[in-house]
């Protein structure tokens, strides 16, 4: 299980979208937590690192802290 970890930045960005929109991303982010090669694609080259949460709405690109059990949120877009 890997632990979620975002700054204010992100915070504010994703309490900023629409509540189905941030639903949809919260129950996404849990599973990739739990798992999180099934729940993301690559971002550019698969490094095993950055990963990429894509859904209808909104993309998110994450670091996976491999050592540490960790998933940074380092971008969200909303393309609604």
């Amino acid at each position: 299980m890997y632990a979620l970890k975002y700054d204010a930045t992100i915070a504010a960005v994703w309490d900023s979208l629409p509540p189905p929109v941030s639903e949809q991303l919260s129950d996404v982010l849990a599973a990739a937590c739990t798992d999180p090669f099934a729940a993301t694609v690559p971002y550019g080259e698969d490094d095993g690192i950055m990963r990429m949460l894509v859904l209808d709405e909104v993309f998110v690109v994450i670091y996976l802290g491999h050592r540490t059990k960790t998933l940074h949120i380092y971008q969200i877009d909303y393309l609604g």
